[in-house]
């Protein structure tokens, strides 16, 4: 097989592995960005209005990247030039790319949710001696 004047000699085993463990590493971040998240959510206490339904989703978003994640490197550890391998490799990743788009769901219903009092404009102050104040 020739690629651009040069023969391609891809190993897919490789190349898969290396995906596998880029969206294990996007796992890995998204997971940290909700754990900060939730963490924010119950320091603002129960007095937060979507307080039950954001750290809900959030919790539902955590188990979902834990099972995505033990996915993930279940699809890695196999070696996918085994035909063997193959079609129970399809399947796991197909279940692992739902997963994914379920938590990016529930992810999006957790920024709607979660604008009303978290990140840094939460905690200033804005009244008339403030300089931000228009």
């Amino acid at each position: 097989q020739r690629i651009g004047g040069s023969t391609s000699n891809l190993n897919m085993n490789l190349y898969a592995t290396k995906k596998t463990a880029a969206e294990g590493m996007l796992d890995i971040a998204l997971f940290l960005a909700n754990i900060t998240h939730m963490k924010t959510v119950i320091e603002q206490g129960a007095g937060y209005r979507y307080y039950a339904a954001v750290l809900t989703l959030i919790s539902f978003s955590l188990a979902l990247q834990i099972v995505a994640g033990i996915l993930i490197i279940i699809i890695a550890r196999r070696d996918l030039n085994e035909e063997a391998n193959q079609k129970r490799l399809d399947s796991l990743n197909n279940i692992t790319t739902i997963i994914i788009f379920l938590i990016f769901v529930t992810n999006i219903f957790i920024s709607v949710f979660g604008m009303e009092r978290t990140g840094l404009f939460a905690r200033i102050p804005i009244n008339s001696r403030h300089p931000l104040h228009i």
